[in-house]
């Protein structure tokens, strides 16, 4: 048999279909349902696995999934990252809390990483939207929006999650800039100026105490009911801090910069930032697809190595954290290379036997 023009797709009923292969990609590839059936195959027609089949597919090329390309690739694993380019922080115009590179804007950060990436053969980048990935048998395939299609032994998520703003007139506009998520991420530029906390109940009064660190003249909108017991909105009051029920019409703002919230009876109160922690959601639907187990808040669960809830898939940065920094993003993505790796190198010194 010659495999130099086709392109082959393994099934489990142990039929072999031959299809003329994606001229703009020269890489054979492998779907596979049965494990006993790709070692079978690789050793009679004599198969490479590491120059036809990936060691890991990374989804996302953010801090997380740049970081694991990096240490696998100086693990001298066979990597590749699929970055569809829609990072969360885009509309940030500077990322701040991480070491040596505070007050750098998210996109010169990836950039640099992406380019530090070149030194390490064995990791590629292809630049688009992974649509749909499988697990067949004890591999991975990913097919690209483009219709290109790559098989690795290890699936790696660092898709990111979506924020869902309130539908009121400013908040889009101003996300990312007078709005934030994170006062440890962007509170410094607002310190000591008149802040806003937008949220109710719990998160908004745990919000509002992290915020008392940064300003002292803060107003929690709950726009409409604030969902408080006495003894919350009283300790509001020892805060020093207004609470305001009004129902917010929009923001009034000039040049990205938050000006003041003006309320549906026309009040206005001057504030020159806002703190919000908007629902989140899940940007990808791979891990849905893939059959993962979530946690609260649409997070996808997660063992210490950081592999799901399905062998050899992993999931890295606030796709499986709550916690949105850059830094802690960093750390997933180095604590599941590390894992990755180690079972790879099992996996390897195995066959060897």
């Amino acid at each position: 048999m010659t495999i130099g023009s086709t392109l082959i797709d393994l099934y489990s009923i142990g039929s072999l279909r031959l299809r003329s292969p994606n001229p703009l990609d020269a890489r054979f590839q492998f779907s596979l349902t049965a494990n006993s059936m790709l070692t079978t195959l690789e050793q009679a027609m004599n198969v490479n696995s590491r120059t036809d089949v990936f060691d890991v597919i990374i989804v996302g090329g953010g801090p997380a999934g740049l970081t694991a390309a990096l240490m696998l690739g100086r693990a001298c694993k066979r990597v590749l990252v699929c970055d569809a380019g829609k990072p969360r922080n885009q509309v940030v115009h500077a990322a701040h809390g991480f070491f040596s590179r505070d007050g750098i804007s998210p996109a010169e950060l990836l950039q640099i990483g992406r380019e530090q990436l070149h030194s390490y053969e064995g990791v590629e980048i292809q630049v688009g939207e992974v649509v749909d990935a499988q697990k067949l048998g004890d591999r991975f395939q990913a097919t690209l929006s483009d219709g290109n299609q790559f098989v690795g032994r290890k699936l790696l998520l660092a898709t990111g999650m979506k924020d869902s703003l309130p539908a009121i007139d400013g908040f889009a506009e101003l996300w990312g800039s007078s709005i934030f998520h994170c006062p440890y991420c962007h509170g410094w530029e607002v310190r000591d100026q008149p802040l806003a906390i937008y949220g109710k109940g719990e998160v908004g009064l745990e919000m509002t105490f992290m915020l008392t660190s940064w300003s002292r003249d803060l107003a929690l909108c709950s726009d409409g009911p604030a969902e408080l017991t006495h003894e919350q909105r009283q300790q509001l009051l020892k805060w020093g801090v207004q609470l305001r029920e009004e129902k917010i019409a929009r923001l009034e703002y000039q040049d990205d910069k938050l000006t003041g919230i003006v309320f549906t009876n026309n009040k206005a109160l001057p504030r020159r930032g806002l703190l919000l922690r908007p629902p989140s959601y899940q940007h990808s639907h791979l891990a849905t697809k893939l059959g993962c187990k979530f946690g609260s808040n649409d997070i996808v669960q997660v063992d210490e190595s950081k592999q799901t809830s399905i062998p050899g898939l992993y999931a890295v940065g606030d796709v499986s954290s709550p916690y949105s920094q850059i830094a802690v993003a960093v750390a997933s993505g180095t604590l599941a290379a590390v894992a990755i790796n180690r079972t790879l190198t099992e996996e390897n010194l195995v066959q060897l036997r």
